[in-house]
């Protein structure tokens, strides 16, 4: 009460009116000033100067769909990264349009072209890195030229096509009826420019030559005037030396090419 008093007495001295003692009420002990629980309904503004630090780039995204349409077909499972381009940021892309230079295989370390649109045309270049986890075959054994190589000679890896041998055989299919050109060595990857057709027709062999039809089928015999692997074409002279052009079938047919 005392200090209700002296509060009274500085109020009148200022001019104010005094509160009576019955408007004076405690607040709950559990409820906050009014201030405070105006404070906690506040929804704070975003700043606007704050920007995204990891904004999409459009024209990384027009070079990842690009490489990644480029590796369709491709045997083996295909991850694409773009690298960042040093030395600040680039100017704006307009209507981004990748390729890829002349000779350049879409795998591996690679430069990607950007056109770039707009009032004035540029082009720019992005580097990104291909990678094509994929199966390959390795020889399971040494061959000499001229040894015929089978399924068996085959042994089965998984890596990175980009750190392999361009004409590595990704598929057995590939050594069918096939011969060892140049030496290979065990445990080497199997490539298909060490690899060539055995032959099926050597020079001045006699063949049978067929003519086939729908309904029909005529056979003659000729001479083959080169060797010829399977499936591939030769020339033979006939008995009355007319010189015709055939598909060598096997060992010992041609069919004619109509």
């Amino acid at each position: 009460m005392t200090r209700f008093l002296l509060a009274a007495r500085l109020l009148a001295l200022v001019g104010l009116a005094i509160p009576s003692i019955a408007s004076i009420a405690p607040l709950p002990a559990h409820a906050a000033p009014p201030q405070a629980a105006q404070a906690a309904q506040v929804t704070p503004v975003p700043n606007p100067s704050v920007v995204n630090p990891f904004p999409e780039d459009p024209v990384r995204s027009a070079v990842e769909q690009f490489l990644l349409r480029q590796a369709v077909g491709l045997p083996g499972k295909v991850s694409v990264q773009v690298i960042p381009p040093s030395g600040g940021r680039a100017p704006d892309c307009v209507a981004p349009d990748p390729f890829l230079p002349a000779g350049a295989a879409p795998w591996g370390r690679v430069n990607v072209g950007v056109r770039c649109g707009g009032d004035r045309p540029w082009t720019r270049y992005i580097q990104a890195r291909v990678s094509v986890l994929t199966d390959y075959y390795v020889a399971a054994r040494a061959m000499a030229p001229g040894e015929p190589i089978d399924v068996a000679d085959l042994e089965l890896r998984q890596g990175d096509l980009a750190a392999l041998p361009r004409a590595v055989v990704t598929d057995p299919a590939q050594v069918a009826g096939a011969v060892a050109a140049n030496r290979i060595a065990a445990g080497s990857p199997m490539r298909t420019d060490l690899m060539k057709k055995a032959i099926a027709v050597r020079s001045g062999q006699t063949v049978t030559v067929t003519v086939e039809g729908d309904a029909f089928q005529l056979s003659s015999e000729g001479k083959v005037l080169a060797d010829a692997a399977p499936g591939s074409s030769v020339q033979v002279r006939l008995r009355n030396g007319q010189v015709v052009s055939g598909l060598v079938r096997n060992a010992d047919t041609v069919v004619l090419q109509q």
